[in-house]
């Protein structure tokens, strides 16, 4: 009820708010005419989009483009175009507004706008954090089995997978509940807090990805504290246009398949987007292991969106809905080294081919459904813009685990989760920009299954913030403060009628914070320093849980007494970029307070202890806290050489290390670090190769993962990981039209060309059980691996109404 007052409040306040403004606000138009700065011919073609509004476009033919309806007042505006200089800058749109702009070739892009971690669209490098950009093209040229494993070629991006269906981000080291995934705006909510739990959203209707490294409790709150992933779906295309796509891909290693179709329009500023995808794959293979016994999955995902841009802002209606059948992968064998499956009326018997090409999951298996809708909206009010954002999301997690009853929910978690979020722009005063805002959410879970892994709980959070920041010459400050309170209540667990853990009433709360300042030392060199403090309150499995669930290979419980986790993190980098050489680097440290990590317990004998669960010993976990802290380094280095500006030469390096500030049982390092990695990637990009082929590039990649041995080792949690070399390789082309508009792409993908067996170090297959006719632990992940994808786009040109 609190959170529905809450929503009433801010819902009048805007209804009223609005109706006062409303005569007030005045049309702003834009007319640009973009040309290239060597030739001065105009550019056709040229992205134009106002990040914060949500308006944009493209060029036409003579280089020119008119966008009506923005807002009055002072927007940032983002123009790009492949093989040009990016340009960004500050508008101030009063009435008809007319500008020239002029783009250079280059090879070196260092401009972005970003909209993660700040409260309105922001020049990167003006930002004192660090932010990656994954935009749609590196999307299409890289290949991945899910969205997550697509951002891990990112320094200090890592995964924790329990298969190709399910990964986890990680990032500087730290996952889970440390990471804050948004999407179109929206916290997403599933049961991230689990192994075999991913983030439900579909990599083929992604657009573009940002990644922020660092905590960000500040606008985020809670569940931030490692950074956030910034997952941008619906992006209106310009007004009076139809904009459709079709996309098919193929891996060959697990025959995979994915189609995918959207469709957008915009008609005089009332918009709208649709998509849907559907992706299915058999058991994966690798050369130890031969096909990886229910590693497969089948996936459909529909979502989109509706909305209206007018001269007063915006407001957008979006809907999504997952659904993912996903094998739990168990690596069970015979002596012999055949995989194993369970059959009806007891028993177990080796897996078949049929069983290997099967695109339907087999018991043990989850069914993950997600459902969301939402409303983004911003509204123009004097001088100062009102953000708001509110949404609803129903999640439901089903586990198949009796080969008797395939109907029979082992367990089953419904979850239940209103968002909302507002922010107030207020008027430029003095060079300042200065937002104050409130966010939270409202949740309730509910155990259908036969077995209660956590209880069900109701959860209500709340956070206020105030953030600022000014641009003085080139140098530019920001920071803020938030407190946050967060109310949990929890059920009886329940194991049939008997109570296995008693209920729960606890509260958090905790202050947040951020300082930074990012500054153009020269044209070449800008230089950042943040200093951040964050928090976490401790999840529900890590206050309550009591059970074993399928994918893991623990039994868990859970500690009432655990306090927040507070982080501070100190983080500073510098980027240097020349016409030909392109240098990034950044180095923090995070010291942590109460940090939350399990361990296994002992008996009285010393040994592990162990829980049978359906005859079956499972080692037994229990979440503790201690003091902790992080130190990392990330690089990255793209060199040009003259006269070859179209070469690449691109290394990326990240290494993170963790450590207690007390030993135990003698281990100093925190458990599940990923291992050192650096990539090196020769690339050839030929802007035209025939008068039908455009934007072709050619690359071959060096993906070296070092050995990781600094692990905790105490009960034997965690395992020493050897060091590995992956060879992959890539080309892809344009097929274009006389007047150079696009047909169709294609893009062909090589991965593990050597088919080397390994093992990441996050992998948690890692730990499945041994091959008792070869002596190797656990499974492996993919082998070598073929992908083609063709994108065809579609452009229609609507006439514009009266």
């Amino acid at each position: 009820m609190k959170l529905f007052k809450v929503a009433a409040a801010i819902a009048l306040c805007m209804i009223l708010t609005i109706t006062a403004s409303a005569g007030n606000i005045l049309k702003g138009s834009f007319i640009a005419t973009i040309k290239d700065a060597l030739t001065g011919n105009p550019i056709e073609g040229v992205s134009v989009y106002f990040s914060d509004v949500k308006v944009g476009g493209i060029t036409n033919a003579n280089g020119e483009i008119v966008i009506n309806n923005i807002p009055e007042g002072k927007h940032l505006i983002e123009i790009t175009h492949v093989g040009y200089n990016t340009i960004s800058e500050y508008v101030d749109i009063i009435g008809e507004t007319k500008k020239e702009y002029v783009l250079s070739h280059t090879v070196v892009e260092s401009n972005t706008v970003i909209v993660t971690g700040t409260t309105g669209a922001t020049q990167l490098k003006k930002v004192p954090f660090q932010v990656a950009v994954l935009n749609k093209e590196e999307l299409l040229q890289n290949n991945a089995t899910n969205i997550i494993d697509a951002l891990a070629k990112k320094p200090g991006v890592s995964t924790l997978s329990t298969g190709p269906a399910i990964s986890k981000p990680v990032i500087r080291g730290l996952g889970y509940n440390r990471v804050l995934t948004i999407n179109d705006g929206v916290r997403q909510e599933g049961q991230q807090w689990g192994d075999e739990h991913g983030i439900e959203i579909d990599e083929a209707s992604v657009n573009k990805v940002e990644i922020l490294k660092g905590p960000a409790s500040l606008i985020y709150g809670s569940d931030a504290t490692a950074g956030v992933i910034n997952i941008i779906t619906n992006v209106p295309v310009a007004n009076n246009t139809l904009k459709g796509n079709i996309f098919s891909g193929y891996q060959t290693n697990n025959r995979s398949t994915t189609n995918n179709i959207s469709l957008a329009g915009n008609r005089n500023n009332l918009n709208w987007n649709v998509y849907t995808s559907v992706v299915s794959a058999e058991d994966y293979k690798n050369k130890y292991d031969g096909s990886v016994f229910n590693s497969k999955f089948s996936q459909k995902n529909f979502g989109g969106y509706v909305g209206y841009n007018g001269n007063w802002g915006y407001s957008h209606l979006l809907l999504s809905k997952f659904n993912l059948k996903a094998g739990l992968i168990e690596g069970d064998r015979d002596n012999d080294g055949y995989f194993i499956k369970p059959v009806a009326g007891g028993g177990e018997e080796r897996a078949t081919e049929a069983d290997f090409k099967s695109r339907i999951p087999l018991v043990p298996y989850q069914n993950i459904q997600h459902f969301k809708i939402a409303t983004d909206n911003s509204f123009k009010l004097g001088k100062q813009r009102l953000s708001i954002n509110v949404g609803y999301q129903h999640n439901q997690r089903k586990e198949f685990g009796n080969v008797d009853d395939l109907n029979e929910r082992e367990l089953f978690f419904d979850l239940k989760t209103i968002t909302y979020a507002a922010q107030l722009h207020l008027q430029e005063m003095k060079g300042w920009k200065t937002s104050i805002g409130i966010n939270g959410m409202h949740q309730t879970n509910t155990n259908k299954g036969l077995e209660q892994l956590i209880p069900d709980y109701d959860l209500f959070d709340v956070g206020g913030y105030v953030y600022t920041r000014k641009t003085i010459k080139k140098i530019t400050l920001s920071g803020g403060a938030r407190y946050d309170t967060r109310n949990i209540h929890t059920s009886d667990l329940m194991n049939g009628l008997d109570v296995k853990g008693p209920a729960i009433k606890r509260s958090f709360a905790n202050f947040s914070g951020s300082l930074g300042i990012a500054a153009q030392i020269s044209h070449n060199l800008n230089v950042k320093l943040n200093i951040a403090r964050g928090f976490r309150a401790p999840s529900i499995p890590e206050l309550a849980s009591n059970g074993a669930h399928e994918g893991t290979t623990r039994y868990e419980y859970g500690n009432s007494d655990l306090k927040s986790e507070v982080s501070t993190q100190i983080d500073a980098g510098f980027d240097f970029n020349t016409e030909h050489v392109s240098f990034d680097l950044s180095v923090f440290y995070n010291n942590f307070s109460n940090f939350i990590l399990y361990r296994k317990l002992q008996n009285t004998g010393g040994t592990d202890s162990l829980i049978n669960v359906d005859g079956q010993d499972l080692t037994a976990f229990q979440f503790e806290q201690t003091k902790a802290s992080l130190t990392g380094i990330e690089a990255t280095v793209d060199f040009h050489p003259h006269p070859l500006d179209w070469l690449h030469i691109e290394n990326t390096f990240s290494f993170v290390t963790g450590r207690l500030k007390q030993s135990i049982e003698g281990n100093k390092f925190l458990p599940f670090i990923p291992a050192p990695r650096l990539i090196t990637e020769f690339r050839g990009n030929i802007k035209k190769i025939r008068n039908h082929i455009s934007n072709g590039y050619v690359k071959f990649e060096i993906d070296n993962t070092f050995k990781q041995h600094n692990i905790f080792k105490a009960y034997n949690t965690e395992t020493a990981t050897s060091g590995y070399t992956l060879l992959n390789a890539g080309l892809g082309a344009d097929i274009v039209s006389k007047k150079g508009n696009t047909f169709f792409s294609v893009h062909l993908i090589a991965t593990n060309i050597t088919d080397v067996a390994y093992q990441n170090h996050l992998s948690r297959l890692k730990y499945a059980a041994e091959n008792m006719s070869t002596g190797r632990t656990g499974v492996f992940n993919m082998g070598r691996n073929f992908t083609i994808k063709l994108n065809v786009p579609l452009n229609f040109s609507l006439n514009a109404g009266r």
